[in-house]
């Protein structure tokens, strides 16, 4: 079992930053790549961005491109994601989720570990 824990939401205006970090404990943290995924109300969840185990892969979904940036400190258990330039679509809960392997992925399904969400507001 992985169990994750979000911190770093709130409410910002348009155009503003924010960092999101994941705690993770439990199993060992680097044994397992990493992402975030969102979820706006009435739509469904939606990934982010991805890391494999090393921090060397990365995967952006093209909305955040350029905005977005996930990274990792295995040293700490802990993933980031520096969210710049956000933008009133933004808005939603935000989720870290621990893969069940080491690679980087886009897709909900290899994701088996999730954290209880994050709320992150973008005010126009």
């Amino acid at each position: 079992q992985v169990q994750l824990v979000e911190s770093g939401g709130g409410l910002v205006q348009a155009g503003g930053s924010l960092r999101l970090s994941c705690a993770a404990s439990g199993r060992t943290f680097s044994n397992h790549a990493m992402g975030w995924f969102r979820q706006a109300p009435g739509k469904e969840r939606e990934f982010v961005a991805g890391i494999s185990w090393s921090g060397v892969r990365r995967y952006d979904a093209d909305s955040v491109k350029g905005r977005f940036t996930i990274s990792r400190d295995n040293a700490k258990n802990t993933v980031y994601l520096q969210m710049n330039d956000l933008k009133p679509e933004d808005t939603a809960v935000y989720y870290c989720a621990a893969a069940r392997g080491e690679g980087a992925s886009r897709l909900l399904h290899d994701y088996a570990y999730w954290g209880q969400g994050a709320q992150v507001t973008v005010s126009s």
